[in-house]
């Protein structure tokens, strides 16, 4: 089993264990990952990244991961599909020899 579908089933398993898939619509999960992202940048607050806490910003990250794992499952969308996908676009989009060292937008390039 890939590591992302062995990861998903784990998280489903534990969703359904517990009567959650009521509560898991997708308006619901994507409200889920901003809320948990929010609470990943309160870690930052007021800090110099060096200062904020790796164990929580750990348990942020995968709260904000299981999320999206689960909205990916709602619409049936393959993890590793969709994100190779999204790199390829992004290739096109900020070609290296306009785009490397620069933090500009694709369109500012």
């Amino acid at each position: 089993m890939k590591e992302t579908e062995e990861i998903k089933q784990a998280l489903i398993n534990f969703r359904n264990e517990r009567d959650w898939e009521q509560f898991h619509n997708p308006k619901d999960l994507a409200l889920a990952i901003n809320v948990e992202a929010g609470e990943l940048l309160e870690l930052f607050l007021w800090k110099n990244p060096e200062e904020a806490n790796r164990e929580k910003i750990k348990e942020e990250l995968a709260d904000i991961l299981a999320y999206t794992f689960l909205l990916a499952d709602k619409y049936g969308f393959d993890i590793k599909e969709i994100m190779m996908d999204k790199i390829k676009i992004n290739g096109e989009k900020y070609p290296i020899d306009k785009s490397k060292g620069s933090a500009k937008k694709y369109n500012e390039l």
